[in-house]
């Protein structure tokens, strides 16, 4: 009597493997599932950023978003711009306004491979912020969102 397994044993056993495997990437779609995991922290982060921006505003006598040293914030959706710390014409560096209430660092796009966080004076959250022509609606939108979403929110 011989111990181990056929050659035949073993070619089953790799098939069936294969097609458990095979059906995992079709059924379960990890790319997908991380690609929803980000975009769920890229709500998150929003929903952080805009709670450090009115806590921002709540500190400030005319209790608006107006003092803030990098100016107006961008009125608008198609004139949102980019958090960052770098002085362009695309981003607004909302940085120093929110370190004046204690907050020591911005969350940041969890995919985006311009985004990072490093100091209140160096950063880019990935995120767009802007507000309606009246002055009392702030939106935060994550561009670089995955799976065809549109992610922002409004307060």
């Amino acid at each position: 009597m011989r111990k181990g397994f056929t050659l035949i044993e073993i070619l089953v056993s790799i098939t069936l493997m294969a097609i458990l495997v095979g059906v995992y990437f079709l059924v379960g779609n990890p790319a997908g599932q991380l690609a929803a995991s980000r975009n769920s922290q890229r709500t998150l982060n929003l929903q952080t950023i805009m709670n450090d921006v009115y806590l921002y505003i709540d500190d400030q006598p005319s209790e608006q978003f107006a003092s803030c040293a990098a100016g107006s914030l961008p009125i608008g959706t198609s004139s949102a711009k980019f958090m960052a710390s770098a002085s362009t014409s695309a981003n607004y560096n909302i940085g120093p306004c929110l370190a004046a209430v204690n907050i020591h660092s911005l969350p940041f796009d969890p995919s985006a491979s311009s985004s990072y966080f490093n100091s209140m004076t160096d950063y880019n959250t990935g995120f767009k912020i802007s507000v309606n022509a009246s002055g009392t609606v702030i939106t935060l939108s994550a561009p670089y969102a995955e799976l065809n979403k549109t992610i922002s929110i409004s307060r």
